[in-house]
């Protein structure tokens, strides 16, 4: 299948289309690959989704998730962001 090439493909009646495996494999989409699908006014376009976040795993971001402090209420954390927040603003941070 020549780049740029228009292909023709049927919806399925779950509203379904399937890929060619040869522009799969030109695109190095494999299964379970995430495409981003646009809606435009006259044609959709299908692409792969690009994180914007690099992956992750618990082990790289432990560090950020240890407290040892005692349990707080959602209230409790919301005054303590608007403290440093306003505190940040009064020396110019902000």
């Amino acid at each position: 299948m020549p780049d740029g090439d228009r292909l023709r493909m049927q919806v399925t009646s779950d509203g379904q289309v399937i890929l060619p495996k040869a522009l799969c494999e030109r695109h190095g989409w494999t299964a379970g690959t995430e495409l981003v699908v646009e809606d435009g006014a006259n044609r959709v376009t299908v692409q792969k989704a690009e994180r914007v976040f690099p992956l992750t795993r618990p082990e790289d971001v432990r560090g950020c998730l240890k407290y040892d402090g005692p349990p707080v209420t959602l209230e409790q954390m919301d005054a303590a962001i608007t403290e440093e927040v306003l505190a940040r603003h009064a020396r110019g941070r902000y």
